[in-house]
């Protein structure tokens, strides 16, 4: 798996219709910043509105995955978002001008051959896995439904179907690494059994639908006045049904290509939690609404992991900034100069490391003969690890500083003494208005928090002197 993050290297475009809507529509992936996240983007619309591929935004999961942020609605995102989850691309714009993906051939291949024509972008930001730190299970009882997440250091998927269909029968389909997804899983097709088309048909959906975008399963004796009404629907001369009981006959990329497409909507629909999973995923007759609930169930633990989750820091992984960096970043200078390394930095969160040795200043006056580090100097290192946050949610950071406004609830917890690294955690405990940025701060050493407190900060211009 991709440590670092990704995105493409130039724009790329693709072209079809809705599935269910029927409408022509134009999707055009566009490069994006680090810790952007997969975003869409209705063009179409007044102010072009965006919605983040995120599950608290799901709305509809009637015949795929819709969502919708301020009016602006995507359905059918599930292909698109397997595909960038294959590739492990992390950082795209979707502009999309209408409801709906295009289905294509139903399956996410051509989202993924369209992606690997412009190529990919290493980023200099880290990947922001969330590892399932224990089993998550999700049953319904009444579909016979279940889902399961073991912790695991890697990301594999299993899936189960059963259908009780002569036709179809149990199968079985495994990715064992994401790099297979291209050619193992991204080409597999959707499908549906003959007796879901009239109720489709019905409700007014299916409407982009053709008989070489899903595969239709026929499960029982199909008369032929039934064929001819099919031919009808989809616009052809003549519809047949194989002795597989597929319709038209449409051969099938692979023998279990129903259950390994199965597979691409798990993975397209877990990509809603919004961070890349470390985690052995097993799912028996999974589904839409299934995935979803179990995506939701996931980000609950997400968030309440990360409130008092120290920050995971490997020596061994590139700084997001290093010292230089986080120099040139803050204006501070020694002995103020506090933050050795920033090792993680997204929209909302900042964390960073500070080495303590006997060399530090400080000791020279603070507790002679026993060094214990002065609490203000904690505070202070935590204060820069969060400006260099703040500093991040500017477009031009060059242009502006950080001026430290209040501190609340501030405690201390244990001493910090030479041969300590302290790993400071930023997180906005709301986004920043007219210029003002409130932070909860972490301070830990080892499994220990040593200090906490609640920061305010100030951004203002430089030529001006005017709050942002």
């Amino acid at each position: 798996m991709n440590v670092k993050q990704h995105t493409i290297k130039s724009p790329v475009s693709i072209s079809g219709v809705g599935l269910h809507t029927g409408v022509k529509v134009n999707m055009t992936f566009v490069p994006a910043p680090p810790n952007h996240g997969i975003v869409f983007q209705r063009v179409d619309l007044e102010n072009q509105p965006i919605v983040e591929a995120d599950v608290d935004y799901v709305v509809d999961l009637s015949r795929g995955t819709t969502i919708e942020k301020n009016g602006a609605r995507v359905s059918t995102v599930e292909h698109t978002l397997a595909a960038l989850m294959g590739l492990q691309i992390d950082n795209v714009l979707i502009q999309i001008d209408g409801p709906e993906t295009p289905i294509m051939d139903g399956s996410s291949l051509p989202f993924v051959e369209a992606l690997e024509t412009v190529g990919f972008q290493e980023q200099n930001a880290l990947r922001n896995f969330f590892e399932v730190p224990h089993s998550i299970f999700y049953k319904d009882n009444e579909k016979n439904i279940e889902i399961a997440a073991l912790p695991l250091d890697d990301y594999r998927v299993t899936v189960m179907v059963d259908y009780n269909s002569p036709v179809l029968g149990s199968q079985h389909a495994s990715l064992t690494n994401i790099n297979q997804f291209s050619k193992e899983i991204a080409s597999c097709r959707t499908f549906c059994f003959l007796h879901e088309l009239e109720m489709l048909q019905k409700q007014n959906l299916i409407k982009g639908g053709d008989l070489n975008n899903a595969i239709v399963i026929v499960d029982r004796v199909v008369q032929d006045h039934e064929l001819e009404h099919l031919a009808k629907l989809f616009n052809k001369e003549k519809v047949e049904v194989k002795k597989e009981g597929i319709l038209n006959n449409l051969e099938l990329r692979y023998k279990n290509e129903p259950a390994r497409h199965k597979l691409l909507d798990v993975i397209g629909d877990l990509a809603l939690v919004g961070r890349p999973l470390k985690a052995q995923i097993l799912a028996a007759r999974p589904g839409h609404a299934a995935n979803v609930a179990f995506a939701k169930k996931i980000k609950k633990i997400m968030k309440e992991a990360s409130k008092n989750q120290i920050p995971h820091y490997d020596p061994n992984m590139p700084p997001v900034l290093d010292v230089n960096q986080i120099y040139k970043a803050l204006p501070h200078r020694y002995p103020f100069k506090l933050v050795d390394k920033i090792f993680y930095l997204d929209e909302t969160t900042v964390a960073g490391i500070k080495n303590v040795t006997i060399n530090e200043p400080f000791f020279q006056g603070h507790f002679p003969g026993n060094p214990v580090m002065p609490g203000v100097m904690q505070i202070e290192a935590m204060v820069q690890t969060g400006g260099i946050l703040v500093l991040n949610t500017v477009p031009d950071p060059d242009n502006y500083w950080t001026y430290f406004l209040s501190i609340e609830s501030c405690r201390f917890k244990r001493f910090v003494v030479p041969g300590d690294q302290i790993i400071f955690k930023c997180e906005l405990l709301a986004p920043i208005k007219r210029g003002i940025a409130k932070m909860q701060g972490q301070a830990f050493v080892g499994n220990n928090l040593v200090c906490e407190a609640v920061m305010s900060a100030s951004i203002v211009r430089k030529d001006t002197g005017k709050s942002l």
